[in-house]
């Protein structure tokens, strides 16, 4: 990386800041859920438009896909692909700013909106460079993160991996336990899978003075928490990642009424595709047998939801040493592996990626609370060093 090539990156996105920061800030005002993300697919194909940037709409249904190219690229030629997201959260904002949520009961808690507008401020800065990029650059923005099967899965069903031919993808996402300035990275098995598990209790309801005469669902459901646990802590191999967490018990009695039926919601997520398999077979026996022993029945619904994500060694060690040369070795930190879950993993199952995180934490701007948060905020300064990275993509 020349001295001149950085200072261009940096005047560059200094100077359409503040454009970027208003991306962020209309989007974060207008947030949609997933899979209805009409508006803003209408927003960012305006922004597109404008810049000049040949794209296409509807694609994953309200998705878009960008194309830049410069004359020495031929439709042959494979590309680099890099991706945002563009849905938001069934969550009511409780921040003060001006660019609060106007949609009562949605926001951006996840920071879409500011992978959106990161991208589009990148779009600008690799359109001005479309003559010296070493290979043509895909643009994807993705409906449906945060809800199964995972927009994703659209974007593959319309084939964006083709025409031109995906050789690899980056993506990054805001980080708020990491200070603005800083990006991290991860080789190798990263997120976990991630699947949903349903459960509904059939006993037989009655008086609370008479259970001989009642099959209690909640004592079932009871037994079935503690019991399933001993999935992980004595079936799992210990050196495998894996938790299962119920975070929804529901039986609607009363003080004096044993209800008949109880409903559990839980998450299973691990990084090993054998063992979850294996894992939510035995859930579902498990929850089964115990209803039975009891004189109960249980129904379980698995939604299988997002594989494990799997950064691919040479292209993150390449976006890794271009983000040291950029922005110095010190702010690059090397990122912990998460249970968390993201459904850019199905990228990671098709072509080699690497999915960064962005820094966006500032204590003394009071911005220290975390994703699905409803007062998550962004240092705005982020934008930039997104802006940054992402222009610098395509020559990593």
């Amino acid at each position: 990386m020349t001295p001149e090539f950085k200072q261009y990156i940096i005047d560059y996105s200094d100077r359409i800041f503040e454009k970027v920061k208003g991306y962020r800030e209309y989007m974060h005002a207008h947030p949609e859920l997933s899979y209805k993300e009409h508006e803003t697919m209408k927003y960012v194909s305006q922004v597109l438009t404008t810049l000049g940037i040949e794209h296409k709409t509807g694609v994953g249904d309200t998705g878009i896909v960008a194309l830049i190219k410069g004359e020495n690229h031929s439709d042959s030629d494979p590309c680099i692909c890099l991706r945002a997201d563009l849905d938001a959260l069934p969550i009511h904002e409780e921040n003060e700013v001006p660019y609060k949520s106007k949609v009562d009961g949605i926001m951006h808690a996840c920071g879409h909106d500011v992978h959106s507008a990161v991208l589009l401020g990148a779009a600008e800065v690799i359109d001005s460079l479309k003559e010296n990029l070493p290979q043509p650059v895909k643009m994807i923005f993705q409906p449906g993160e945060e809800k199964n099967p995972g927009g994703a899965t659209l974007m593959l069903r319309d084939g964006i991996l083709e025409n031109p031919k995906v050789e690899r993808m980056l993506a990054l996402h805001v980080f708020p336990d990491m200070i603005t300035g800083n990006v991290g990275f991860k080789e190798g098995i990263y997120m976990a899978s991630c699947d949903e598990v349903y459960i509904t209790i059939h006993g037989k309801g009655g008086h609370g003075a008479t259970p001989h005469n009642c099959i209690d669902p909640i004592m079932i459901g009871a037994n079935m928490l503690q019991t399933m646990q001993q999935i992980v802590s004595r079936q799992c191999d210990p050196k495998t990642p894996c938790v299962l967490s119920f975070g929804h018990f529901e039986a609607l009695g009363a003080t004096n009424v044993i209800p008949s039926k109880a409903h559990l919601k839980g998450t299973f997520r691990t990084m090993n595709e054998e063992w979850r398999g294996e894992a939510l077979e035995l859930i579902e026996k498990t929850a089964k047998q115990i209803a039975e022993a009891s004189g109960g029945t249980a129904e379980v619904e698995i939604s299988k939801g997002y594989p494990y994500l799997e950064n691919d060694p040479a292209t993150t060690q390449a976006m890794r040493s271009i983000a040291q040369k950029f922005l110095g070795p010190e702010n690059v930190e090397e990122l912990p592996i998460r249970l968390t879950a993201e459904d850019f993993s199905y990228y990671s199952q098709e072509v080699p990626v690497c999915f960064f995180r962005l820094g966006v934490r500032n204590e003394s701007k009071g911005i220290t609370h975390g994703v699905h948060h409803p007062k998550f905020d962004i240092d705005p300064d982020a934008l930039r060093i997104g802006v940054q990275m992402m222009s610098l993509a395509p020559f990593s």
